[in-house]
């Protein structure tokens, strides 16, 4: 019999996880439930929360004489961290459900997130609909807006509530039966504007017997390849489009954070890297630009999406940035610079084409890396030349080669 973790909030939503305990149960489903909240649960859990709490170094009895919410919620999110991936290891459940506002989801959502990919997990929040970064991360996790706060069993919830039982019953319930050939699986980034280079190398690859992942460098994407990296999914990585690094020094919109870039080299995972869409940095709108940038050059991606041309300053300060990612790698890195342009509208005649901004990112990099460690490849191509896409799939071989 499978078994679904369903955690939460016993002592202030006891009876919304009754109900679904009780629905799981009826569909033939073991329950394992985990209880989060500070003060007592309205029924017994197999988990309680001084269990959590203890997880975080902490004891529930603290917690509660200390009334600071947030506090609490921070710590016991802390001790589903550690906990939940615990318990799934040892067996006790094999997928997990639960239910709640800003606070419910922020305390269950760490632990589902340190649960492999592929294990189950539903969460159905109050917050489903706006911004989900935070809670989902890198994961799978699977959000469902609850339309009505979930407080109380009405005509509305419990809709809901079965909608979501029912999606991670059948989860769990049904198997794939297909059996997918065991490949070599390389990660590659790609932008709209870099979308031919990606398309012929990963072609080029898949035709010569590798699995390529094409994660879209929109921030999200470049966070989730590098936890599957960190994971140890990942064979080999193609890394052509690190846009994302010029919205974080810039300020754009679709940054990665501050370790993207580090999780080949640092596991020794052979990579070639190269500098698609530098040439941009990505807001919203056009009006909401800030007005620091008024001088820089704008192009209208869509209604939606505004790019910036980065300058030549700014090329330079991404470069330093890429040249200290690259420097840590310990082997089997490979830097590609295609000298007459680095997106589909960083050529000649396009809108973004830029030979000083462009030469100053090459220099810096040029100068900076440490060749000892990181090979440069030039070549007197475009990056979406079919030229350069192949030429990189096939170092990439020859690395994953040695």
């Amino acid at each position: 019999m499978k078994t679904i973790a369903i955690a939460g909030t016993f002592d202030t939503k006891g009876e919304e996880y009754l109900y679904i305990k009780n629905l799981l149960e009826s569909l033939e489903l073991g329950t394992f439930t985990i209880h989060t909240g500070v003060f007592e649960p309205t029924f017994t859990p197999d988990i309680s929360n001084r269990e959590v709490a203890a997880a975080a170094g902490v004891s529930i009895d603290e917690l509660v004489a200390k009334k600071d919410r947030a506090l609490a919620t921070e710590l016991l999110a802390k001790g589903m961290e550690k906990l939940v991936p615990e318990l799934y290891k040892q067996g006790k459940f094999d997928g997990i459900i639960s239910f709640g506002g800003t606070g419910g989801t922020s305390l269950v959502t760490p632990g589902m997130r340190a649960l492999p990919i592929g294990v189950p997990k539903v969460m159905v929040s109050t917050v489903a609909s706006g911004n989900t970064a935070p809670y989902v991360g890198t994961s799978d996790i699977v959000m469902m807006p609850s339309v009505v706060d979930v407080a109380g069993l009405n005509s509305i919830s419990t809709k809901i509530f079965t909608n979501a039982a029912f999606a991670i019953a059948g989860m769990l319930k049904f198997e794939n039966k297909q059996v997918i050939e065991k490949k070599p699986l390389i990660a590659t980034t790609m932008f709209g504007v870099t979308t031919p280079c990606v398309t012929a190398a990963r072609n080029y690859l898949e035709a010569r017997g590798y699995e390529v992942l094409v994660f879209h460098a929109t921030g999200v994407g470049g966070q989730s390849m590098e936890a599957l990296i960190e994971a140890g999914f990942i064979e080999g990585v193609l890394d052509l489009t690190t846009t994302e690094w010029a919205d974080e020094i810039i300020g754009g919109v679709l940054n990665a954070g501050p370790h993207r870039l580090e999780a080949a080299g640092k596991h020794h995972i052979p990579q070639v890297v190269s500098v698609g869409a530098l040439d941009m940095c990505n807001f919203g709108p056009y009006d909401t630009v800030p007005a620091k940038f008024a001088g820089h050059k704008f192009y209208k991606h869509n209604p939606t999406v505004t790019l910036m041309r980065t300058t030549v300053e700014e090329n330079e300060a991404i470069g330093k940035k890429l040249v200290e990612k690259l420097n840590m790698a310990k082997e089997k890195t490979v830097l590609m610079l295609p000298l007459k342009g680095i997106s589909g509208i960083d050529v000649a005649g396009e809108a973004f084409y830029g030979v000083e901004e462009d030469q100053m990112l090459f220099d810096t990099l040029r100068n900076g890396v440490n060749r000892n460690v990181v090979e440069v490849i030039e070549m007197d191509c475009a990056i979406n030349d079919m030229e350069f896409a192949e030429a990189a799939a096939q170092k990439l071989i020859d690395l994953m080669s040695k």
